[in-house]
């Protein structure tokens, strides 16, 4: 009676299928869990972990190849040192914490590979759908503005319904098949809709100035196709300002609060982020080089506010408590002075320098472009998990990118391998 013959163990294959398994599975739930509050940072922790176990530190040095990861690390660590001149930060003053957010885009990058990009994608894609029915839901049915039970304000909801709208115009302009194109435009026509439900003005304004640099970059040497996308998107947008209740009651409000602003009445939205802006200016002057230390801004505000141009912000704590400077410009500049603002000025530029590298300059110019404008009105980079999920799409970029050129290469290769040995040997 013959025996079956034993298969051979090989403890290594072991291991690496079982680290392939557990960075898919990483993969797929940061996606979905990057917008609770209470797992995001457990599972940011899940996938570094995962990451050393697949031997991630060892790529360390083709992964700092890329451009962001240099501005990345550049910006953490001017904000770490501007610790060393900053008084110890008070409980609950830590909002700057989430600049090392950013971080999350060494291993998640690291983990993306052919057979593991699809998990990726598709944890990203299901946080982002049940995201944005939930925030659907909030607005169309319950009449409420953002995603209360994901602690999430109408402002960073309309960051998400403005960043989608980038993206699935981006992939519409560049998909060939006319199927695509139309679903892939009534996609980002609908998100569209939503956000101008939204009372966030600063979101709105820099999806839309963004969409029409999107659009000039792609059609730029095509004329009568740029003149008539322009005025589509021109004649698309006056339909939903006309109507668009929320939009007009926002804009007839800033006409409001100009006027207070003007009477020396800053308890409002607009009134409040120019006397913001007012005394992060004036605390930047004070220390222009190296600010006030990491940490600092929001008791310099309260500090400052009671005696600053004879006291007329000082009732504003108590209209909304001071966290932030509501624009990441002078944020930077109130923790590390010029040296914070020049680094995060770099940030951004290698950011798009990164897509640009994987031929993706169009996507790049238009996010960069829309963070830049968001900035303007708003701390965006402390935005929370707006960051990390654009720092995420921009991973599933650059490895999308890759595997499409790998493809197109061995293509290439293999025709031309083809073609040679169809040749007759002029030797034989």
């Amino acid at each position: 009676m013959s025996e079956k013959a034993a298969v051979p163990c090989n403890p290594v294959h072991d291991v690496r299928a079982w680290q392939d398994v557990a960075a898919k599975s990483v993969l797929l739930f940061f996606g979905i869990a990057l917008w609770s509050k209470w797992l995001s940072l457990g599972t940011g922790i899940l996938l570094t972990f995962v990451w050393i176990l697949d031997n991630g530190p060892r790529r360390l040095g083709q992964i700092i190849k890329e451009p962001l990861v240099l501005g990345i690390l550049l910006l953490c660590a001017v904000l770490a040192l501007g610790l060393l001149w900053a008084d110890y930060p008070e409980a609950g003053r830590m909002k700057w914490r989430r600049y090392f957010g950013f971080l999350v885009f060494i291993p998640f990058l690291s983990l993306l590979n052919r057979d593991r990009l699809p998990w990726a994608i598709a944890g990203l894609l299901a946080g982002y759908i049940i995201v944005l029915l939930a925030g659907v839901y909030q607005w169309a049915v319950s009449g409420v503005q953002g995603i209360p039970l994901l602690n999430m304000s109408y402002l960073v909801f309309s960051s998400l319904l403005g960043i989608g709208v980038i993206l699935l115009l981006y992939l519409a302009v560049t998909i060939d098949e006319i199927k695509w194109k139309c679903a892939l435009g009534l996609g980002s026509l609908f998100l569209l809709l939503i956000q101008f439900g939204q009372y966030g003005r600063g979101p709105l304004l820099a999806t839309l100035l963004a969409v029409f640099l999107l659009v000039f970059l792609t059609y730029k040497t095509e004329k009568k196709a740029l003149l008539g996308i322009i005025t589509s998107l021109a004649l698309v947008v006056a339909v939903l300002v006309y109507g668009s209740n929320s939009f007009q009651a926002r804009l007839e409000q800033v006409e409001v609060e100009v006027k207070l602003s003007q009477q020396g009445k800053y308890d409002t939205s607009l009134g409040y982020r120019l006397a913001m802006w007012d005394v992060g200016l004036h605390g930047i002057l004070e220390h222009p080089f190296f600010g006030h230390g990491t940490g600092m801004p929001e008791s310099y505000f309260e500090k400052t506010v009671a005696t600053y141009k004879g006291g007329i912000y000082r009732d504003l704590p108590q209209y909304v408590g001071a966290s932030h400077y509501h624009n990441d410009w002078i944020e930077i500049g109130m923790h590390t002075g010029a040296l914070g603002i020049l680094v995060y000025g770099f940030f951004l530029w290698s950011w798009f320098q990164t897509l640009r590298s994987h031929r993706l300059p169009v996507l790049g110019a238009a996010l960069v472009f829309f963070i830049f404008l968001s900035g303007l009105t708003d701390t965006f980079a402390l935005y929370s998990k707006v960051p990390t999920f654009l720092v995420v799409i921009t991973a599933i970029a650059i490895a999308w990118q890759r595997e499409r050129e790998g493809r197109k290469w061995a293509e290439k290769s293999g025709s031309f391998i083809q073609q040679s040995s169809a040749r007759p040997d002029s030797q034989a």
